[in-house]
């Protein structure tokens, strides 16, 4: 157990660097564009497809680290009105319905990065497959993030009982 907590945290802590490093990245490249652009008046072509592919990924690694961190769906209503039982039993039904719809479009995503496989970004000269490839991996880390979650003891939230509301 005590080795799932410490990869777990690896995981998640190398996504956030890596999602860091591609907002860091598109950020320069984005301002690249605009010096390019404006000052130099000679508009480089690769910069704003750069942009886009990088922001892409950091999106897309971020919805796992929101995931992981319990940013997901809310259903507070039910919540307020059941018990801690039923409580309990809301909040696995909600990470496994989370958890099937994220592997579902991690699967798709796939099929999607095998399909486009031989088009390239004209100005990157890379395969498209290298940005599309970003929608199974988000989705599957943050399958693993809901999953991690919900199995994680430190995470469950305190139920209270029905006198404190």
């Amino acid at each position: 157990m005590i080795f799932l907590r410490c990869l777990d945290r690896m995981l998640f802590k190398s996504v956030s660097v890596v999602a860091q490093l591609f907002l860091v990245g598109a950020v320069g490249a984005g301002f690249w564009q605009v010096i390019a652009r404006f000052v130099l008046e000679s508009p480089a072509d690769w910069s704003e497809v750069l942009t886009r592919a990088l922001l892409i990924w950091a999106v897309l690694l971020g919805v796992a680290l929101a995931f992981r961190q319990g940013a997901m769906l809310g259903v507070e209503l039910l919540r307020t009105v059941l018990g801690p039982l039923y409580r309990r039993w809301l909040e696995w039904t909600v990470s496994l319905v989370c958890a099937g719809f994220l592997g579902f479009l991690g699967w798709i995503g796939g099929q999607m990065t095998w399909r486009v496989r031989f088009q390239t970004v004209p100005s990157l000269d890379i395969s498209i497959s290298w940005i599309y490839i970003a929608i199974p991996i988000g989705a599957t880390l943050a399958a693993i993030a809901v999953l991690a979650r919900l199995s994680d003891p430190a995470e469950t939230p305190v139920l209270r009982n029905d006198a404190q509301g």
